[in-house]
């Protein structure tokens, strides 16, 4: 049985990879809150290594929020994901940990991309500017990999997932990103019988989600794939594999299936005179389809069990 280490137990990402090796079995999974093990304490997390003898990392543990977290806290966001990614790679490899997989994010990609956005786009132009420092942090790590690979023989791998959703999603008013933000918002507007949903923008921009635990097969998948097969489809120093559904949608068709989802009986209504943002956000899948995985879960079913998870969980989430 090999003892798996996933960093970022908690959060959506992480708990997501906890429910896919439960449901897989042949796994012991060892995990840490933040006040056992603090990741960003170098010297904690080679004792960790060190006394636990772990066969495989997921690396999902990060710091992580929508535009306004990553404006208003640029420093903390690049510092953290920093130290967390070197510290677990570093630590992993001293430890004789020989496999381990890095979870980073599509805003490695330049804001101007060519869509669908190929792997091979990275570093070929200017990152969006409101989170460009937890995207040079996420390209680090996935050269962190690469450089450990080449230089030490382990294997460690690293996928870029789309925009992600799903049960322990951060639901925070103004911390959180777009559907959960949304799926809130309509909730709230629902609770109070209000007419209208304000959504800002024009609502044409097109964006791409992934429902978590579509996310977290995807990264086993990926985990647990022989080493010659991952090596015929990637290249040593652009080794990372996106994961999304390779399909998209309109902020507008999002908010109309939202809706339609939470039950709101009132009127949605674009305010122009907001930030639009990239007009176009799509990851190209076909590296990751030709190694064998595609997305099952639709948005509106992945939308449907979030809005349950939400409504089982919504007391906890009305504080936060």
């Amino acid at each position: 049985m090999k003892r798996v280490f996933v960093a970022g137990h908690r959060g959506m990402v992480g708990s997501a990879i906890v429910r896919q090796l439960e449901q897989q079995g042949g796994y012991e999974i060892v995990s840490r809150e933040r006040d056992q093990l603090d990741l960003t304490d170098q010297v904690a997390v080679r004792a960790f290594f060190q006394a636990e003898k772990i066969d495989q990392v997921y690396l999902a543990a990060a710091k992580v929020g929508g535009i306004h977290a990553n404006n208003t806290y640029p420093a903390e966001f690049i510092y953290e994901n920093l130290l967390m990614e070197c510290n677990i790679v570093h630590q992993a490899y001293a430890a004789g940990v020989k496999q381990l997989l890095f979870l980073g994010s599509s805003c490695i990609y330049p804001k101007l991309a060519q869509q669908p956005m190929v792997e091979s786009e990275l570093l070929k132009g200017h990152l969006e500017p409101t989170n460009e420092p937890y995207a040079i942090a996420k390209i680090a790590g996935i050269k962190l990999c690469e450089s450990y690979n080449r230089q030490y023989e382990v294997d460690y791998r690293s996928v870029m997932p789309t925009n992600l959703y799903g049960e322990n999603d951060n639901f925070h008013p103004e911390n959180s990103h777009v559907i959960p933000a949304m799926m809130r918002r309509f909730h709230e507007a629902k609770q109070r019988s209000d007419k209208e949903v304000v959504v800002w923008g024009t609502g044409t921009p097109m964006r791409e989600f992934l429902y978590v635990d579509d996310m977290a097969a995807a990264c086993v998948h990926v985990m647990n794939l022989d080493k010659g097969t991952y090596c015929e489809h990637t290249d040593p120093m652009m080794s990372h594999i996106n994961v999304g559904t390779g399909v998209d949608c309109t902020i507008r068709e999002l908010a109309e299936t939202m809706k339609q989802v939470v039950g709101f009986q009132g009127d949605i209504v674009f305010d122009s005179t907001k930030p639009d943002g990239t007009p176009r956000k799509l990851m190209d899948v076909s590296r990751l389809e030709n190694l064998g995985w595609k997305a099952s879960v639709t948005l509106a079913d992945g939308l449907s069990v979030t809005y349950d998870w939400f409504l089982q969980n919504a007391s906890e989430l009305r504080s936060v």
